[in-house]
């Protein structure tokens, strides 16, 4: 119940400064069709693919891990980009500014060498764990995940690190985990969740809409149903969209702390409980 509290008033928090500068909502808005546009272009690609290993390669699956892997650079390049921009424009508010959507992109293009290298670092970890983790048994999939969780703590701050600080991007990792350390010790874990509140947000709107479709349909109500249908999947990406942006605010709110030891719109011993010390 703690950790749902502290999660609640981080999001309260996050959200003032979203109200403050509604525009920073449109950088998940462009990054999620952008990532569309890179999931449409790899299609056919992973198509052929898939069917060049199965005829060529005796079903080796080399080439399918080679489109694989830049599809992943480039998703997770675009995810990075937008990312950078909001939290750019982010800190540009905290700081007392007034930013505006071309600020965050005037800034991660600025960026963009960095941002693209630590798609590319993201990218081959993620690959290398998910690879060893579908060739592991239960107790290997518990350690990649314990890995897992490990890698995103350290690079917690690394998108703000690289916007702020203007260093490459395995000294960005470096930064970050240093950051890290430092304000919250040695042996830290998570004790924070935006994305909990969200997940229960993201139930609760599945759960009371599905019950309401499920009625409608059973009442023979269809035109009832499928407006519940296209209205929930709107919920959702809404739900996801502002989930996306108070993640990008808290990632700079966070950064602003480890570095100045305070934060203008957020209340330091929160900010303080965001990581605790593992006993």
């Amino acid at each position: 119940m703690s950790r749902i509290s502290n999660s609640w008033e981080l999001v309260k928090a996050s959200w003032n400064v979203l109200l403050a500068d509604k525009e920073l909502v449109v950088f998940p808005i462009i990054s999620f069709f952008a990532s569309m546009v890179v999931v449409a272009t790899f299609i056919v690609p992973m198509i052929f693919a898939g069917a060049f290993d199965a005829i060529f390669a005796g079903g080796s699956q080399v080439f399918g891990f080679l489109v694989g892997f830049v599809f992943y650079i480039f998703l997770y390049f675009v995810t990075f980009f937008f990312n950078s921009a909001l939290v750019g424009a982010a800190m540009i508010r905290l700081e007392g500014g007034d930013p505006t959507v071309g600020d965050g992109l005037r800034i991660a293009m600025q960026h963009i060498g960095s941002i693209f290298g630590y798609a590319v670092i993201a990218a081959t970890v993620g690959m290398i764990l998910r690879a060893i983790s579908e060739r592991s048994g239960i107790l290997g999939r518990i350690v990649i995940s314990i890995i897992g969780f490990v890698w995103n703590i350290a690079t917690f701050l690394v998108v703000p690190v690289l916007v702020v600080e203007k260093v490459g991007p395995v000294d960005g990792v470096k930064r970050s985990a240093e950051l890290l350390k430092k304000t919250w010790g040695e042996q830290i874990a998570g004790n924070f969740s935006i994305g909990l509140i969200f997940t229960l947000l993201f139930f609760a709107v599945i759960i009371g809409s599905g019950l309401l479709i499920a009625v409608a349909f059973m009442a023979n109500l269809i035109w009832l149903g499928i407006t519940l249908i296209l209205l929930d999947i709107v919920v959702l990406i809404v739900l996801g969209l502002i989930s996306s942006s108070l993640n990008g605010i808290f990632t700079a709110a966070v950064y602003q702390f480890a570095t100045t030891g305070e934060s203008k719109y957020f209340d330091p011993e929160m900010v303080k409980n965001t990581f605790k010390q593992k006993r």
